[in-house]
């Protein structure tokens, strides 16, 4: 009789947590629904911040906000040129020198930037394949030497397209002059060393070069080890921008809140930046919904 009276009770009971149940799962998938539903921010960016875009700020900014980074690595002149174009539209634009933010301000260049905020500095650095054949003399004796052996094939940027280029030949020159190596002089020439920024980590992973000119951000996070090229010391700033005329200006705003948040500078000195708490916007037009996260 007792277990028979139980029963009902129980059979309700399952019922009832299975309605809860339900209930809580259908309030759940809304709140998944409307993440998802947020779209994707388009962020065009210097090609040397790709392994950290894609595998650390890319999932962090969708896991916090719901938006999807859409991410198109290029130099970052030639970017600008793009945009100037038309070829390139999109909705954030991250350079690697502030320099390269004037080619695209003014109604003489289509007044895509108003204003932009450099926001982290990273050095220069020569990165090698650890299995080539000069990984040990690289680890061991001057890179100077070393880059100029027979054979040795070493990767840069194109100094027209990409300002990390133009690093790199500044650099091979002081080189040059500094330890009076005129082999160097030629290396910086060479345009067979030459090759597009987002395709260097590849071809050094590939074992299609023995070693490259890379920023710090890049060989941290793509785990290519390096050497310094001190006492001669080249850097990189990064900038940031809300590109005019983006098609998402909430989503760019979003994404450069999280970026300049505490998660993504945790994630950006997490590779190697050096990033600023809270850069200062250079020109004029800053929108309100950044003031927390950058001084005007």
């Amino acid at each position: 009789m007792l277990r028979t009276r139980l029963l009902p009770l129980a059979l309700a009971a399952s019922a009832s947590t299975g309605l809860l149940a339900s209930a809580s799962s259908a309030s759940a998938r809304p709140a998944t629904a409307r993440a998802a539903s947020r779209g994707s921010v388009k962020v065009l960016y210097a090609a040397s911040l790709e392994a950290l875009m894609n595998d650390r700020v890319g999932p962090a900014f969708h896991r916090a906000t719901g938006y999807t980074l859409e991410g198109f690595p290029a130099g970052s002149n030639a970017l600008a040129s793009e945009i100037k174009g038309g070829v390139q539209q999109g909705d954030v634009f991250i350079s690697a020198a502030p320099s390269v933010n004037a080619t695209l301000e003014g109604r003489g260049n289509g007044n895509w930037v108003s204003w932009y905020a450099p926001f982290a500095v990273t050095k220069l650095v020569i990165g090698y394949n650890p299995h080539s054949r000069f990984a040990r003399a690289l680890r061991t004796q001057p890179w100077y030497k070393v880059i100029t052996r027979p054979g040795f094939r070493l990767g840069f940027t194109d100094p027209k397209l990409d300002p990390k280029g133009v690093l790199a030949v500044d650099a091979l020159r002081a080189a040059a002059s500094r330890y009076r190596v005129p082999a160097l002089r030629k290396i910086a020439t060479d345009q067979s060393d030459v090759f597009p920024e987002q395709d260097l980590v590849g071809r050094l992973q590939a074992g299609q070069l023995d070693a490259g000119f890379f920023y710090t951000v890049e060989a941290s996070a793509a785990r290519i080890p390096s050497v310094t090229i001190y006492p001669i010391q080249q850097y990189a700033t990064f900038t940031i921008s809300v590109l005019n005329r983006a098609p998402d200006t909430g989503g760019a705003a979003a994404f450069v809140r999280f970026l300049l948040g505490s998660t993504g500078r945790s994630e950006m000195r997490s590779v190697g930046l050096a990033v600023d708490a809270t850069p200062k916007a250079v020109g004029r037009g800053l929108p309100s919904s950044l003031a927390g996260v950058i001084r005007r």
